[in-house]
């Protein structure tokens, strides 16, 4: 992952593009150990991290689960999560409950690119409509995305329609369970 300054992408996706079946499950996605331990060190440089409101609904359990009762992996990226600051882009909610977390009510683009160029770590965004506003708003610097070995026809899309990123391949690992990794920079126009 690169340092100061870059807005990095992550998420896992169904063969088909999607971070989210048609049904709003994700369940086909979770990762075994080797995977999630592989995400927490993929992720640990970043120490701050965006998301929308959706995604922050489904993070913020991270902050309360007792650690005693997690496997390894798991209980890793509980403590990291608990660690990193968080900032949460919606108009919808009144407040946010969870330790180290700032709420803004829109993403603004020029605002995004302060943040991200006064950071000294790379900050990562997680969620495929808030990722796509910053792609859109010409902020990603890189995409990262753990391939899960399954076709759901349908969902949320892992960037949105119409969006186009020209990318290079900069890593790339499989995995036992069939899931595959691939880390991608951003090509920038000239």
């Amino acid at each position: 992952m690169p340092g100061v300054g870059s807005l990095i992408y992550f998420n896992s996706a169904s063969l088909d593009g999607y971070i989210a079946g048609p049904d709003g499950r994700w369940d086909w996605a979770t990762p075994d150990p080797e995977v999630h331990a592989f995400v927490n060190d993929l992720l640990a440089p970043a120490r701050t991290h965006f998301y929308g409101r959706r995604v922050y609904e489904v993070m913020k359990v991270w902050d309360d689960l007792a650690l005693d009762d997690l496997p390894p992996a798991e209980r890793a990226f509980a403590l990291q999560w608990r660690d990193i600051d968080k900032v949460v882009f919606s108009s919808s909610l009144d407040a946010v409950t969870t330790r180290r977390t700032e709420l803004r009510p829109v993403f603004d683009p020029a605002d995004v690119r302060e943040l991200v160029d006064a950071s000294p770590t790379p900050i990562v965004i997680g969620g495929g409509l808030l990722a796509s506003a910053a792609a859109r708003g010409g902020l990603l610097d890189e995409v990262h995305v753990v391939v899960a070995p399954a076709v759901v026809g349908g969902g949320t899309r892992y960037l949105g329609d119409g969006l186009r990123l020209d990318l290079y391949l900069s890593a790339e690992r499989r995995f036992a369970n069939g899931f595959v990794y691939r880390g991608y920079r951003v090509r920038r126009s000239r």
